[in-house]
């Protein structure tokens, strides 16, 4: 479960948050998250983020990631949340959402690449919080697009809760389960071995897994 208190020392504190859609979450969690794509991001250049979701984890890592260009995507009803905190936390290397419904479109290419960007647009794809939320099927359709979209020694990076050896890794864990699979049957937490298969099955192999507060793990596949 997200139980983490809130980040204090944020310095996104410019502008009242009180005024902006908000995910608990995001705010708990994008400290942790940015100090491992401080990391893993060294010499890549060209980020999207699929489940933009609030906006609030792309204004807080384009900023901290300046050599990073910082594509967000969700559905057209989540544009509002996105373009919000991003008029009121604009960045030079933030880019405005493109629409990206798992059950229909491809992966989207935004207008600002240059001509030679347009047949790999990406050497990274995020997503966080994302597949415990979408059916199995969106979930093999997700990685399916990163595996065909991604070139060769690019990542497709993901952070959320995850079972281990079929197993829930924490109380906490089983709760928040019980909880998604109350609201919607076709969600839950994945096992990781499953992602792990189903990302080799498209060329991406799993090298690093991180763990996160909360429960939580990141999970940095590569193309290969």
């Amino acid at each position: 479960m997200h139980d983490d208190n809130l980040d204090s020392d944020n310095p996104n504190n410019k502008a009242d948050i009180s005024t902006l859609p908000f995910s608990q979450a995001c705010e708990n969690n994008k400290q942790p998250i940015l100090e491992v794509l401080q990391t893993e991001l060294q010499g890549f250049n060209h980020v999207l983020e699929i489940g933009s979701g609030t906006g609030q984890h792309s204004v807080y890592f384009a900023p901290n990631l300046p050599e990073i260009r910082w594509q967000t995507s969700d559905v057209t009803g989540n544009h509002r949340h996105i373009i919000a905190w991003h008029t009121a936390y604009p960045a030079p290397n933030l880019y405005s959402p493109l629409t990206f419904d798992l059950a229909q479109d491809s992966v989207p290419v935004s207008s600002h690449l240059n001509s030679s960007d347009m047949v790999k647009p990406y050497d990274v794809i995020f997503t966080a919080n994302t597949l415990h939320i979408i059916s199995w099927a969106l979930v093999e359709r997700l990685i399916a697009l990163a595996g065909d979209a991604l070139p060769v020694d690019s990542k497709l990076i993901v952070y959320g809760p995850f079972n281990e050896h079929g197993k829930y890794t924490s109380e906490g864990n089983q709760r928040f389960d019980a909880m998604l699979r109350a609201g919607n049957p076709d969600s839950g937490i994945r096992d990781k071995e499953d992602i792990v298969s189903l990302a080799n099955a498209h060329y991406l192999q799993l090298s690093k897994t991180y763990a996160m507060p909360a429960n939580n793990q990141l999970l940095v596949f590569q193309k290969r």
